[in-house]
């Protein structure tokens, strides 16, 4: 790949349609270079050429397709909450489940710890990023500056990380295979409903260019950030990728604090990191679940549900419960380590393999909730003096195994990694 120049960029605004993006300079927030992004229109996109990092995607129709995905995704979440996601029958006794008595029982249980963080993982973090998706985009969509658009903006795209609707979804397929093992299990229409709300969500997500939008809303204050042009003096923004002048501590295009580089990148993903491996101490050696019927009491591990579950015939389920308890977590926190090493010391593979290592990363660490999602099932399904399922103490640290190192990964910057390699006067053309 040539390099070029930078060239000060040609603002041509008035030829370009409604929704598109002049050209203009930003720094790819995974690499660190210099690109120039030409000028796109609703239906285009541009990436890094480089690392691949996405930089910006707008969408055919960029103002309307986001508020039809997350009005969608509203409406059919009324549904999934309000209706019945499962019925149990065993040996006489019906148990119907919707997703508020799950939560309801966890809190009945004085498991109000794991409850809240049902809470938050499949309803609030979606409720409010979906919220907050149509109050920006009302704005971008009738030009009016809202109250706190641009604070809006940065909450719900930091909310992405944090929607696990399809984990949920996936956790109560694999708990079907055990519970019908043992009774009668019939899903009910909020079941169905969530597999279709798990995609508008993933739609909804991948519709909201904060880039864009950033540019967009100060378009309608009467600024221009695509003019800023590059040079010794400016910063570009951790978060909406315009630079600004290095005298400012405070973006002004997205309000963020402005740095070169996230501040203390390397101490507060090592602490996060530090402490979900304590954490991940107990989480295997205390129980995960308690199964208590007439005559038993049976506490297991991580390692005694996996064991088993294989030797019982469950191979699938062993498989699963396996990669999200106990593979996705070592391997997550072996990837830090190693990212954590090569960006602090001496790189131990190039750039462009830590960069994927670091995506891999950052991308399967929510799916170890799984297993407390599959838990919690169980223990709402077998609430009965004949079968009684409980949360172990163990659930409480392997939450917090899967929120520290989810943290951790976020508090990384990786343009760390590339840091060596960016120390050239040249940009690249975004592609």
């Amino acid at each position: 790949m040539s390099y070029r120049l930078i060239q000060p960029v040609q603002h041509q605004t008035t030829n370009l349609p409604a929704g598109s993006l002049p050209a203009h300079h930003v720094g790819c927030p995974c690499c660190g270079l210099s690109l120039t992004i030409p000028a796109l229109i609703p239906g285009e996109s541009a990436e890094c050429p480089r690392c691949q990092q996405r930089l910006v995607r707008i969408e055919t129709h960029p103002l309307d397709t986001p508020i039809a995905f997350a009005i969608a995704s509203l409406i059919i979440m009324t549904i999934v909450y309000t209706q019945l996601y499962m019925t149990i029958d065993m040996l006489g006794i019906h148990v119907d489940l919707t997703i508020p008595y799950i939560m309801g029982t966890l809190a009945q249980q004085d498991y109000s710890i794991l409850a809240e963080v049902m809470f938050f993982l499949t309803f609030g973090s979606p409720v409010l990023f979906l919220l907050l998706c149509l109050y920006v985009y009302t704005g971008l969509r009738y030009q009016q500056v809202l109250p706190g658009m641009l604070y809006a903006t940065r909450t719900l795209v930091r909310l992405r990380h944090w929607i696990m609707i399809d984990v949920f979804y996936i956790a109560t397929l694999v708990s079907y295979i055990k519970i019908s093992a043992m009774a009668q299990m019939h899903f009910g229409l909020a079941f169905w409903f969530m597999m279709v709300l798990a995609i508008l969500l993933i739609r909804t997500s991948q519709g909201v260019p904060e880039h864009w939008i950033f540019y967009q809303i100060q378009r309608l204050t009467g600024n221009d950030p695509t003019r800023q042009i590059f040079s010794d003096h400016t910063i570009n923004c951790n978060y909406c990728l315009f630079e600004q002048p290095d005298t400012q501590n405070v973006c002004g295009v997205c309000g963020s604090y402005l740095s070169r580089r996230k501040p203390l990148s390397l101490s507060i993903s090592m602490s996060f990191l530090l402490a979900a491996i304590i954490f991940y101490i107990p989480a295997n050696l205390l129980p995960m679940m308690i199964t208590r019927s007439p005559g038993t009491n049976l506490a297991s591990t991580i390692l005694d549900g996996i064991e088993y579950m294989w030797s019982d015939g469950d191979v699938f389920i062993a498989v699963v419960i396996f990669s999200a308890s106990m593979a996705i977590p070592v391997l997550k926190i072996i990837s830090m380590l190693i990212l954590l090493y090569s960006a602090a010391y001496h790189p131990l593979m190039s750039p462009r393999r830590l960069t994927i290592l670091y995506r891999i990363t950052e991308s399967i660490g929510r799916w170890s909730m799984i297993d407390i999602f599959v838990v919690i099932i169980l223990m709402s399904a077998f609430s009965t003096p004949l079968a009684h399922v409980a949360p172990g103490s163990a659930t409480i640290y392997f939450c917090g195994v899967v929120i520290l190192t989810m943290v951790s990964a976020l508090s990384f910057d990786p343009r760390l990694i590339w840091d060596d390699q960016n120390n050239k006067p040249s940009i690249k053309t975004a592609q």
